[in-house]
């Protein structure tokens, strides 16, 4: 489509050329004629004007020069997410029915339009709602219950008794409702503490590749709606994670700890048990959470801390070798003085 015709679909101010044609997506860096590209982090403002693309989306109040269209959007980071759904592959059609090489229990009960894939696997007692995709190597335990339009990938894990909700997206690998890290020190040797509580997960959960979620040593890990969890994630058992809550790659939270609505975990951070994160908090990337965060501060570092004072004590860090050799001047200098004044008989 034309630079112009996207313009009009993501509700777009168009600045030039909006006849030139535009065939894919690139970034600013990468992009050649015939690509559409977009501004949304400062830190690239200067690439707009040296960039190959046909196009270009930014933000209202862009200023700068560019030597192509530009399309002006309230967000260009949502805007270029659009466009990019107008040029994704389509999806291959999904064959409804239960593949010839799945194993479904006599009492499994399956929703309309339901797709359960190669090699999958459903224990006694599940319950799938409608349009439901599995789409290969599956497993799921008894008990568990899914919820309407979810779709899990290849190799994704559900143990018996979890619940998940409606809209739910599960990646490769992933593992609901394995026992938590649960053991006591008996006379030097570890005793299994049992795991005999699950894990409830709402609507409209995506859980990244490889992440991992306990199940509870009694009652329920909670998900709440609507959050966003990337791959490699560790949630422990009894954790309690709040509505539309997001958290990267690594991030790693221990037993019976409490995390708040829309708070943001970056890649990496450590949270320590039995702590409480405030609703709109963040945690920046590698933070190490050892007490309680109050709702809406941003704190980094290890112990983490307020994200300002972080700041300054890793400016402070960065200037000890300096600092160091400073030092080893002066002690250098107020040796020779010492050593004057002892030549020189002054006391």
């Amino acid at each position: 489509m034309t630079a112009a015709e996207i313009a009009v679909k993501i509700e777009g101010l168009l600045e030039g050329d909006g006849s030139v044609v535009i065939k894919g997506l690139s970034g600013l860096h990468d992009a050649v004629s015939g690509d559409i590209t977009f501004l949304f982090n400062p830190r690239y403002a200067s690439a707009v004007a040296e960039t190959h693309a046909s196009a270009v989306i930014v933000n209202n109040d862009w200023k700068g020069e560019c030597r192509c269209a530009v399309i002006r959007v309230k967000n260009a980071d949502r805007a270029f997410s659009k466009v990019a759904s107008f040029f994704a592959p389509p999806q291959p059609d999904i064959q409804t029915g239960v593949h010839p090489t799945a194993v479904v229990a006599a009492d499994v009960k399956l929703g309309d339009h339901v797709s359960i894939g190669p090699h999958c696997v459903l224990e006694a007692g599940v319950g799938v709602g409608d349009r439901t995709v599995f789409v290969a190597g599956c497993y799921v335990g008894h008990g568990a219950r899914i919820g309407k339009d979810c779709k899990f990938h290849p190799l994704a894990s559900l143990r018996e008794g979890v619940i998940v909700g409606d809209r739910v997206i599960i990646h490769n690998g992933a593992v609901i409702g394995s026992d938590g890290f649960g053991y006591v020190n008996d006379g030097g040797k570890w005793t299994k503490i049992p795991q005999i509580g699950t894990v409830v997960i709402g609507d409209d959960v995506e859980i990244g590749a490889n992440a991992t979620i306990d199940r509870a040593r009694f009652g329920a890990t909670t998900i709440g709606n609507g959050v966003k969890i990337d791959n490699l994630v560790q949630i422990a058992h009894n954790v309690k994670v709040g509505d539309n809550t997001a958290m990267a790659s690594q991030v790693g939270i221990s037993g019976s700890t409490t995390i708040g609505k829309n708070v943001m975990l970056g890649g990496q951070a450590g949270l320590a048990g039995h702590l409480t994160v405030g609703d709109n908090a963040v945690v920046g990337a590698q933070g190490g959470v050892t007490k309680d965060v109050p709702p809406a501060t941003f704190v980094s570092g290890y112990p983490a801390m307020p994200h300002d004072k972080a700041k300054k004590i890793h400016a402070h860090i960065m200037l000890l070798p300096a600092l160091r050799e400073r030092v080893k001047e002066l002690e250098k200098r107020l040796a020779e003085l010492e050593k004057d004044r002892e030549e020189s008989g002054v006391k």
